[in-house]
């Protein structure tokens, strides 16, 4: 039974349940899956804004993974769920928030009989003292997993796309510092992978055996530091840098140094220098038996990205997501002349006059 239940599965995922699809890798994913005319539910705080991203076929249930009783009629057919969330940019303890909502999405889950959860997390050494985030990160792995459903967690580094969170940091950067103070940070060595990669290995986890459902551990072909992909970039741009290197620099002031240069907020530009201090490559490499995906290197990942910015409006941007004041902020190197356009919208209530 068990064998004929996966031979099924192999050929037919079932109902996909999306979370997420409001954040940039699960936007890219939502249309990956779309284009494969799977059936797929996505979990949206607010349906509103995620409505008009949607094709004709996928369906906008209303839940939070905060809000467990909100998860039932959201898991209710699921035969697979992808796990996508998490609470970076949150003011409090956002790890306590992703530990409730770990367990909430887990037992939830388990409840309502779904087979798989796919979830993406954070490479880094757990034999380290590592930041907070990554820490989080292979936390939430753990929860899910304690829920006793079959969860497969990819471990990742830097994600590389048009749109993309550090890419956004490192254009920024190299256009318009050509001269640079930088901490000890840019020179810790980490495993870029391109979005279009990404979101191969998490379609193709969907007919993986669920005997090869662990931490898969998955990187780009090049191992190199946040100088390397600045230089890398800047070459492909014909600029030129120059990196003043200095010894110290802490995280909180190098958020206040990206929050004026990028478009960061330094809320999550410090989350993310904590966890860029620790090294993150690829020490497993059993991704590469388990899946038929062969990863491109950094240039190449970053001509695809600037390939892709020659269109009016990338797909999606790291800050699609809705942060928790119901804000977004909007920022996809979309250029004027000289003026690069940063805008902000936010819903406020009002009654209605005459």
């Amino acid at each position: 039974m068990i064998e004929h239940q996966q031979e099924q599965f192999e050929r037919e995922p079932g109902l996909i349940l999306l979370t997420g699809a409001t954040g940039y890798v699960g936007g890219r994913l939502l249309q990956g899956l779309e284009q494969r005319q799977l059936r797929v539910r996505c979990l949206a705080r607010r349906p509103e804004f995620l409505k008009p991203k949607v094709g004709a076929g996928t369906e906008i249930v209303s839940g939070d993974v905060l809000d467990r009783s909100s998860l039932e009629e959201a898991m209710r057919g699921v035969t697979v769920a992808y796990y996508l969330v998490h609470s970076m940019g949150s003011s409090g303890s956002f790890e306590e928030n992703d530990r409730n909502a770990a367990r909430n999405f887990g037992a939830a889950a388990k409840a309502a009989g779904v087979g798989r959860i796919i979830y993406l997390g954070g490479l880094g050494n757990d034999q380290e003292a590592l930041s907070a985030h990554l820490r989080s990160r292979q936390e939430v792995g753990t929860i899910l997993r304690e829920s006793g459903v079959a969860v497969l967690e990819f471990r990742a580094s830097i994600v590389i796309g048009s749109g993309s969170l550090s890419f956004e940091m490192i254009r920024s950067l190299v256009e318009r510092l050509p001269i640079m103070i930088t901490p000890k940070w840019v020179s810790v060595p980490a495993q870029p992978i391109g979005i279009d990669d990404l979101i191969a290995y998490l379609v193709a986890a969907l007919r993986l055996p669920v005997s090869d459902y662990r931490i898969h551990e998955i990187g780009g072909a090049d191992q190199v530091s946040y100088a390397d992909i600045m230089r890398a970039y800047a070459r492909q741009r014909g600029l030129r840098i120059r990196m003043i290197r200095v010894p110290v620099l802490t995280p909180f002031l190098s958020s206040l140094w990206l929050g004026l240069v990028t478009p960061l907020y330094a809320r999550i530009g410090r989350k993310l220098i904590e966890s860029i201090v620790h090294s993150t490559v690829v020490r497993d490499k059993s991704a590469l038996e388990v899946f038929d995906i062969r990863p491109i290197g950094i240039d190449e990942s970053i001509a695809k990205a600037l390939a892709r910015e020659e269109r009016k409006f990338v797909a999606t941007r790291w800050s699609d997501a809705l942060s928790s004041s119901a804000a977004t902020r909007s920022w996809g190197g979309v250029r004027f002349g000289t003026r690069l356009v940063d805008s902000r919208t936010v819903q406020v209530e009002r009654s209605r006059t005459t």
